[in-house]
């Protein structure tokens, strides 16, 4: 996706930018990922001049995950919000504003996809929990510890450790 300085400071108005981003590689080393749907960028591009150019706009993707405490399939909907500023400098060294105020890119053009797949990866959930709710797994019965009835609590704690069963009755 790349971006120009003249043809956003040229255009009348904001300058949209819609397309759809392939994230997947970005989420391959995660195993609770089982699928992503492109990243959808609805972004607008304006110039501030003196060549500065502000962009803000929404990223939203879809994600299939499993739950990090039951590893039940569960969806995640993200909608991130952006919002960057851009300046066009001469110099490579000088990367970022004084005050972090924006981002300075070398030449009439650069690609914004990066900006918008390293927002996606700070958004990906860590441990994606499938509702507040969520038990986790038994770690005796190896099932999800909210599905079920309460009778495998009786069962878990009747259970006792042959070698602890000599302090069964040490409080009787």
């Amino acid at each position: 996706m790349q971006l120009f300085f003249r043809k956003v400071a040229t255009s009348d108005g904001p300058f949209p930018i819609r397309e759809a981003l392939n994230v997947s590689e970005l989420v391959d080393d995660r195993p609770d990922v089982t699928a992503v749907s492109p990243l959808e960028t609805d972004l607008v591009a304006v110039s501030l001049g003196q060549g500065l150019m502000s962009v803000e706009g929404t990223l939203t993707a879809g994600l299939d995950m499993l739950c990090s405490r039951c590893l039940s399939p569960m969806h995640e909907d993200l909608k991130i919000e952006f919002r960057e500023r851009f300046k066009q400098t001469s110099s490579v060294g000088e990367e970022e504003g004084e005050d972090g105020e924006f981002i300075a890119v070398t030449g009439d053009s650069f690609d914004i996809a990066p900006y918008c797949e390293e927002l996606f990866v700070l958004h990906v959930p860590f441990a994606p929990v499938c509702s507040e709710n969520c038990q986790g797994i038994a770690p005796a019965a190896g099932q999800n510890w909210s599905v079920g009835s309460d009778d495998r609590d009786d069962d878990d704690t009747k259970k006792i450790d042959p070698r602890l069963a000599g302090l069964k009755d040490f409080f009787k």
